[in-house]
C-alpha cells in the first residue's frame, strides 16, 4: 500500500498522540509538525521530525494529503480553511470548534470545497460503541425509553496548576462531558432539549467541579448525565472501557440504556432481555456480546485515509459535530440560567 502523506498542526498532548501512532503505522508518511512552541519543538526534533513555527509554512513546505488539527478550540476552524484552501482533507480535534457560528461556517467551507472532514469524537471508533448501536439499530431494545450516563472520576490537585483548567470553559464538562454527549447523539441522535445545574461547591474555582443534565432526544428518549471530577469513582468510560492505557481499568459499567424490549449495559455490552412474555415477575435474561479491544486512534486515522480518498463517509461530519457541540452548550447555559434549554435542528 502507498503511504499516505499526513500533517499534524499542534503538538500538544492529543497532537502527539497522533504523532506516535503515525510513527508507528506504516501506511502513513508524517511529513510534518506545526508547533509554535520550543518545547513543541523540541519534543518533535527528538523524533526526528520536521517541524515548523506556523501551520502556513508547514502546508506550503510539506504538501500533504491530509492533517490533523490539534490546536487551541477557538482556531479549529481558521486552520481548518487553510488546508481546504488547498484541497487538503482534515481531521479536527473535539471540539469541532468554540462556537456555533464557527462550526457552521466549516460546514458551509465543506459544501463549498468538497473537501473531507473528519471531527475527532474518537469513542466512535470503539467497536464497543459500534456494536452497542448495532443493538439498538436492529430494535433489540425497542423504543429506547432512558440512558443514564455517568462520568465521575478524579483529577489531583496537581492537574490544576494550569491556570486555565480552573476558569470557565476549562471543567470537565467541555473537557469531560462532550465525549459522552457525543456516544449518545451517535447512539440516539439529535438532542432536543436540556435541563442542567452545575456546581463548584468542592474545589471552589470559578469552573464547575460537577454537574447533572437531563438531555431530551429528538426520539423521545430521555438521558440523565452526571459528571464530575472531584469524585473517587470507577463510574467512568475512561476507566472502564480499556481505550488508554494509562488508565488502569475498572470491571464495571458506565452506560445504561433501557427500552421497552431490553436494557443494555456499556461498556460491558451486557443485553438484558425476556426470553417471553414482558412481565416484571419473569426472569430476565442477560447475554452479552464479545468484541475485539483496538487502539481508537489507530483506528480513527485509518478511517480518516478513508475520508481524505473519498472512499468513505465520515463517521463523525462536521454536522454531527455541531449537534455534540450545540447540546452541550445548551448543557452549559441551562446550568448557568436554571433555564430549560432548546436545541433547534441545524439550518443551512
Amino acid at each position: 500500500m502507498q503511504k499516505f502523506p499526513l500533517a499534524v498542526i499542534g503538538a500538544g498532548v492529543i497532537g502527539r498522540t497522533h504523532i506516535e501512532r503515525m510513527l508507528a503505522m506504516p501506511e502513513f508518511d508524517l511529513v510534518g509538525v506545526a508547533e509554535p512552541s520550543a518545547a513543541g519543538q523540541q519534543w518533535c526534533q527528538a523524533k526526528g521530525l520536521a517541524v515548523f513555527a506556523t501551520h502556513t509554512e508547514l502546508l506550503n513546505t510539506t504538501r500533504p494529503q491530509g492533517v490533523v488539527i490539534a490546536t487551541p478550540n477557538a482556531s479549529h476552524v481558521s486552520v481548518a480553511a487553510d488546508c481546504m484552501a488547498q484541497g487538503i482533507a482534515v481531521l479536527i480535534e473535539k471540539p469541532v470548534a468554540d462556537t456555533l457560528a464557527a462550526a457552521e461556517h466549516l460546514i458551509q467551507l465543506e459544501k463549498e470545497t468538497g473537501v473531507p472532514v473528519l471531527v475527532g469524537h474518537h469513542r466512535r471508533h470503539n467497536p464497543i460503541l459500534q456494536r452497542a448501536r448495532q443493538i439498538i439499530d436492529e430494535g433489540r431494545l425497542g423504543h429506547v425509553v432512558h440512558a443514564h450516563v455517568m462520568a465521575n472520576f478524579y483529577k489531583p490537585t496537581a492537574y490544576f496548576d494550569v491556570a486555565w483548567r480552573r476558569q470557565k470553559g476549562g471543567g470537565p464538562v467541555l473537557i469531560n462531558l462532550i465525549h459522552d454527549i457525543d456516544m449518545l447523539v451517535y447512539l440516539l441522535g439529535e438532542v432536543r432539549a436540556v435541563q442542567a445545574h452545575s456546581s463548584n461547591t468542592v474545589r471552589g474555582f470559578e469552573v464547575e467541579d460537577s454537574a447533572s443534565a437531563l438531555l431530551e432526544f429528538s426520539c423521545g428518549t430521555q438521558a440523565v448525565m452526571t459528571v464530575s471530577d472531584t469524585t473517587v469513582s470507577p463510574w467512568c468510560w475512561d476507566l472502564c472501557a480499556g481505550e488508554q492505557s494509562q488508565y488502569p481499568r475498572q470491571a464495571v459499567a458506565s452506560h445504561y440504556l433501557a427500552g421497552t424490549h431490553g436494557a443494555l449495559s456499556l461498556p460491558d455490552l451486557a443485553l438484558w432481555q425476556y426470553t417471553g412474555e414482558r412481565h416484571w415477575h419473569h426472569e430476565l435474561q442477560c447475554a452479552q456480546s464479545r468484541v475485539h479491544e483496538t487502539d481508537v486512534y489507530v483506528q480513527q486515522l485509518r478511517h480518516f485515509r478513508a475520508v481524505a480518498e473519498r472512499q468513505d463517509p465520515p463517521l463523525c461530519s462536521s454536522l454531527e459535530a455541531w449537534r455534540t457541540l450545540q447540546a452541550t452548550q445548551a448543557l452549559v447555559q441551562a446550568a448557568q440560567t436554571g433555564q430549560r434549554q432548546i436545541c433547534p435542528a441545524f439550518s443551512a
